[in-house]
């Protein structure tokens, strides 16, 4: 064990943050911190890196941990260069490189007793520089700098002149190249594009120390935890597993825990009821009956209701008017800012009810490209046509068009004036505004609340093609997966720019790759991007010089191939689902049916028959639990 957290808490006045939260991580061990905005997960890091106190409970690390603290912001500054500052988290080995070399320069020059302490020294600090990858580390470094997103022409930057999100970046990679014990790491993937965010997921996966995450990126904890720490309502729950896993056994857990204190509730009223009818009868047999009872229930162990949970919550829009099949048109679409060539030669549709992600590195276009259809910059050369009745919606972080004067409730009320108080609030809910917060003028929030409540208006509004950049930033993974069923609900087209994997591959039905100045289509999830990606990367690296046409009928071909598979993917995928759900339904109604078997006073008597029902049960439940892993196996494979 190198972490062993036991019963902290935390309060700041009247707000109990952390209850008697406990939880310890194995050596090697990838874990998550995971909940609601505000439940805890930085506060709970920085206690256990000792920059906040707890009111209670204990830390305790293993004897010599060493520990790397990734914060949500970090600062550094100086006149050294990116490379230089992350080659500085090695000073060790740069210094024991240096006295290498001095005691090479040395050896010609000293003979006899001289030279052998010299040959000694230098052996014995030669055999640690081995030990510690020394002739590895400069490349490892350059490595770790690269995959962080910085390019090679940057390594010589000062880090004075870069932006907070770039120093984050340098910040972790000195963190990474000191290869501590434990990593604790604060969002890590905030300031990464996906080229980084998938390096880093492949170095945490590999890397062989443990790793403590607190992250919003449920595609990236699916690739590198084998734990999830849960915190609701103060209190922490522990799930082996990936997030993938865990939301899946904590959706079973509530439904347990829900039904465990309905089947209680009922039992409750039902023997209330008997003891109120036995007291009516007003004889003393009864009454005596009647206050045995009493004293049973009374020494019940009450099961508590679990606590209400904002994913509950369901959001549907609907555009009031409906488009065109046909919704929009890019021809040859070409931009440059100077000697800045984004892309050229761009060409795709958007068909109605489409959900299409348009990704790729950070510095491709993607954002100029959704200003341009929503006519907010002009085009060098191209076509843009939109269909019949289409009305765009467009959230941009950058491009609000909220009220600073108005309270966050007016903002939503006056856009749906038909909606009850409870349903103002339910909409503000989901974007993490509660109780009083409705009530903040919008004036006084910050550019990320100014954003989700900017996100709410357009649910609300009446457009039918809904353009959205980074439409995941700033939310909880709650309030993505409330945004993600109503966008999966919607009726309308959305096009999308996200960084957010898991968002994109539970929400959209076609991906736009942008990349090479060009843009190459998908037609499929995230998930199956990555499966088609190098095929199709291949095969356009080998079309190259063929003519127009030649192109284009290839393209086609493989899209309506690729369509297709897909097609026939879902269909297989669809009926193999269908298959156990029936089989598991078939299995759970043999089970309740035995188990009220099980509960008649003639078997509780009879061992023989006892025993049947108790092996046919156990075989049941083996049954059913291989059922389950199948079924959520095919439930994630979409």
């Amino acid at each position: 064990m190198i972490l062993d957290c036991q019963n902290i808490s935390k309060a700041f006045g009247t707000d109990e943050i952390l209850k008697q939260v406990s939880f310890h991580l194995n050596a090697n061990e990838k874990a998550a911190i995971v909940g609601i905005n505000g439940a805890g997960k930085s506060t709970l890091l920085k206690i256990i890196m000792q920059k906040m106190s707890a009111d209670d409970g204990t830390v305790i690390f293993a004897k010599n941990t060493s520990v790397g603290y990734l914060a949500q912001y970090q600062e550094i500054s100086g006149a050294q260069t990116i490379y230089e500052e992350v080659l500085s988290a090695r000073e060790d080995l740069v210094q024991m490189e240096a006295q290498l070399r001095e005691f090479e320069e040395q050896m010609p020059l000293l003979e006899g007793e001289e030279l052998e302490r010299l040959l000694e020294k230098y052996n014995r600090m030669h055999h640690a520089f081995e030990l510690q990858d020394g002739y590895a580390y400069r490349s490892e470094v350059a490595g770790v700098i690269r995959g962080l997103g910085f390019l090679e022409e940057e390594f010589c930057r000062p880090v004075g002149e870069l932006s907070g999100g770039q120093k984050t970046r340098v910040f972790l990679g000195k963190l990474l190249v000191t290869k501590p014990d434990l990593l604790v790491l604060d969002e890590p993937t905030n300031h990464l594009d996906m080229s980084s965010i998938a390096w880093l997921e492949t170095f945490l996966s590999n890397y062989k120390g443990a790793v403590l995450i607190v992250s919003h990126d449920r595609y990236f904890l699916d690739k590198i935890v084998t734990k999830v720490i849960e915190l609701s309502h103060g209190r922490a729950s522990v799930f082996s597993g990936n997030y993938s896993a865990y939301a899946v056994k904590k959706a079973a857990q509530r439904q347990a825990q829900l039904k465990a204190w309905q089947n209680q509730q009922r039992e409750i009223k039902h023997q209330e009821e008997v003891i109120a009818k036995l007291k009516s009868f007003n004889r003393e047999k009864s009454i005596r009956r009647a206050e045995s009872r009493e004293k049973m229930l009374h020494k019940i162990e009450r099961v508590d209701k679990p606590a209400e949970e904002q994913t509950d919550m369901k959001i549907r829009f609907e555009p009031d008017l409906v488009s065109g099949n046909d919704v929009l048109f890019v021809e040859e679409l070409a931009k440059s800012f100077g000697t800045n060539h984004l892309f050229s030669g761009i060409t795709f549709e958007l068909k109605r009810g489409e959900r299409v992600a348009l990704i790729g590195d950070n510095g491709t276009g993607k954002t100029t490209m959704l200003k341009i259809i929503n006519e907010l910059i002009p085009f060098d050369r191209g076509k843009i046509t939109l269909g019949t009745n289409v009305h765009i919606g467009y959230y941009d972080q950058e491009h609000q068009v909220l009220d600073d004067t108005k309270t966050l409730f007016e903002e939503i009320s006056d856009a749906r004036p038909q909606f009850t108080n409870t349903q103002v609030r339910n909409v503000l809910a989901a974007f993490l505004f509660q109780d009083d917060d409705v009530f903040k003028r919008v004036g006084d929030l910050s550019g990320g609340e100014k954003g989700r409540v900017s996100l709410a208006k357009l649910m609300l509004s009446e457009a039918n093609f809904l353009i959205l950049d980074e439409p995941t930033n700033h939310l909880d993974i709650t309030s993505k997966e409330i945004l993600e069923d109503a966008l999966n609900g919607y009726t309308g087209t959305v096009l999308f720019v996200s960084h957010d994997r898991y968002f994109i591959n539970r929400t959209a039905t076609r991906i736009l790759d942008l990349t090479e100045q060009t843009v190459v289509n998908y037609i499929g999830n995230y998930d199956y991007y990555l499966e088609k990606r190098d095929v199709q990367m291949q095969g356009i690296a080998a079309s190259k010089g063929s003519a127009p046409a030649e192109e284009k009928n290839s393209a086609a071909k493989l899209d309506w191939k690729q369509k297709k598979e897909e097609q026939a993917r879902l269909r297989r995928r669809e009926a193999a689902l269908k298959r156990t759900e029936e089989e598991i339904a078939r299995k759970e109604a043999r089970q309740n049916a035995l188990n009220e078997e099980m509960n008649l006073d003639t078997v509780a008597t009879n061992a023989g028959r006892l025993s049947e029902l108790h092996r046919e049960l156990t075989e049941l439940s083996e049954e059913l639990q291989r059922l389950y892993e199948e079924w959520e196996g095919l439930a994630e494979d979409e």
